[in-house]
């Protein structure tokens, strides 16, 4: 199954975004399982929300700047303003940022999410970064984390 999901990310649409579309279309309903919302409340009353996709049944792939004192994913939506029966709204039991991630500058903005316990950047149809962020007129994403410079990381992560 794992191996699936992670073959199913290769098929992201260019320019997916976490709450609207950018650069991209949107696609058939629950055409595209593995995505995820990740919606997030932070300790100064701020809130927000990010994409993510699937990388194991029980590991969702996002942005470490997404993080926050609560924190959810919501499985199984096409538009997640509306409750649909295929949703699954599942709290974050564990938050895994990379060790060496630096808010300041943006430097290893990933992050793993944890069984009920970043919108990627697609190239040739492979997963190649997360969205770290992009202007605050909407206008396409700028900045992004390289995924394969954190292949070992995610690995030895999900092993744990």
């Amino acid at each position: 199954m794992a191996a699936v999901l992670i073959l199913l990310t290769f098929l992201l649409p260019l320019g997916a975004g976490a709450e609207k579309i950018i650069g991209g279309h949107e696609v058939k309903p629950h055409f595209r399982p593995y995505m995820a919302f990740i919606s997030f409340a932070k300790d100064d009353g701020k809130s927000g929300g990010c994409g993510g996709f699937l990388v194991k049944e029980n590991f969702v792939l996002t942005a470490a700047h997404c993080r926050g004192s609560t924190m959810r994913v919501t499985l199984g939506a096409h538009d997640f303003k509306m409750r649909e029966e295929t949703q699954q709204v599942i709290p974050v039991a564990k938050a895994i940022p990379h060790p060496d991630y630096n808010p300041k500058d943006g430097a290893n903005d990933i992050m793993l999410l944890k069984g009920d316990d970043g919108g990627p950047l697609v190239c040739k149809k492979a997963a190649a970064g997360i969205a770290s962020f992009g202007g605050p007129d909407g206008s396409a994403p700028m900045v992004f984390t390289r995924v394969s410079s954190f292949l070992s990381w995610i690995k030895k992560t999900m092993k744990r």
